[in-house]
């Protein structure tokens, strides 16, 4: 299972667990992220996984060493079951900035050789 969690600084950290989180789990992990997103949480095989936005983060296959750690914390926390976690950027106002950038620079391009 995957839960999705944030916080006010454009982050979401994606939690993956082997089996259903308590509640009481779910409230620990929103206070590890100060999340403001409430746990919008899915099962990863169904189509109701979605956030709207870009993000950038660690490929699928490569777990990073800040999610070994960050599953160790919350070991130690008490919570069990939890195999990944990995944070990501949302990137969506940056990937929009530099397409306006990049389609800029073309008309200009173009506006010379035109004239």
């Amino acid at each position: 299972m995957i839960h999705f969690f944030g916080n006010q600084s454009n982050v979401v950290y994606a939690v993956q667990s082997q089996n259903e989180l308590s509640t009481e789990d779910i409230n620990k992990l929103n206070w590890l992220f100060n999340s403001q997103l409430d746990n919008i949480y899915t099962k990863i095989n169904t189509k109701e996984a979605s956030l709207d936005a870009f993000f950038v983060g660690p490929r699928a296959a490569m777990v990073t060493p800040w999610s070994t750690n960050a599953v160790e914390i919350t070991q130690n926390m008490g919570i069990s079951g939890i195999i990944r976690i990995e944070e990501f950027q949302v990137v969506m106002l940056i990937f929009q900035i530099s397409i306006r950038c990049y389609l800029k620079n073309i008309r200009n391009y173009i506006k010379k050789f035109i004239l």
